[in-house]
């Protein structure tokens, strides 16, 4: 069984505020838990979580929370608003590539290794880190990232197929289903792979589009990180 990830003081801190203004102001507002999920587009049981403090927010969630209740990311969590704040210079900064930043419709690109350790207690990039962004107008559930494929294991003979040099859109809120194609992290490895995910008789396997490489059954010893939701090819 998966282990959990645990929430530091500091995000454990900033649900019970979130959770005290929104105790202070639903009915004033008329807002419920399950409009707040209806806005997300999650379950009324995932708002709870983060209120409770059983997950942690990230900037996506907490500017629907923000917007909602109207108050301030910074009322509730001053480190998510710095990060949105971050985000945002960085974006405008290097406007030579990506534009100006517009939160929720542009997500970074990273490097496998920073893809591995998104499930990890660690930060997996820090925003210096970053030297591009990508747009996309899917709807995100949680945080999201892109990736770029390197390697034939998910080049199909026909049907889908994703090649080499493809950016891929994956979001770490969504919840992977028997054919999801998803990125994950093996315990013995420190990068993440891309693979489909198979789901047969409760027997998890990871497979590639490429029908010469090998079914991988995975259950305790890997962790499914995100769920790809786009993709993107660039051919200049």
């Amino acid at each position: 069984m998966e282990k959990k990830k645990i929430l530091t003081p500091a995000q454990v801190a900033d649900s019970k505020r979130l959770k005290a203004l929104y105790e202070a102001k639903k009915k004033e507002l008329g807002i419920t838990q399950q409009s707040i999920a209806d806005a997300l587009d999650i379950s009324q049981g995932a708002v709870g979580h983060y209120l409770n403090g059983r997950n942690a927010l990230n900037t996506a969630v907490a500017s629907v929370f923000a917007r909602l209740l109207g108050i301030s990311v910074s009322d509730f969590s001053p480190s998510l608003a710095k990060d949105i704040s971050d985000m945002s210079s960085v974006a405008s900064e290097n406007t030579s590539f990506a534009g100006h930043y517009s939160p929720g419709s542009k997500y970074p690109v990273i490097s496998k290794v920073q893809a591995g350790a998104w499930c990890e207690a660690v930060e997996p990039y820090t925003l210096k880190d970053i030297d591009l962004w990508l747009e996309s107008d899917a709807h995100i559930q949680g945080e999201a990232f892109w990736l770029q494929v390197d390697g034939d294991s998910m080049t199909a003979p026909a049907g889908l197929s994703i090649p080499e040099g493809t950016f891929v859109l994956f979001d770490t809120g969504r919840e992977a289903i028997n054919g999801s194609l998803v990125i994950a992290k093996l315990s013995d490895s420190n990068e993440a792979t891309f693979k489909k995910l198979v789901i047969d008789g409760g027997q998890k396997y990871l497979k590639g589009l490429n029908p010469q490489w090998p079914l991988v059954p995975i259950n305790g010893n890997c962790r499914i990180i995100g769920v790809a939701v786009e993709t993107k090819l660039r051919l200049v």
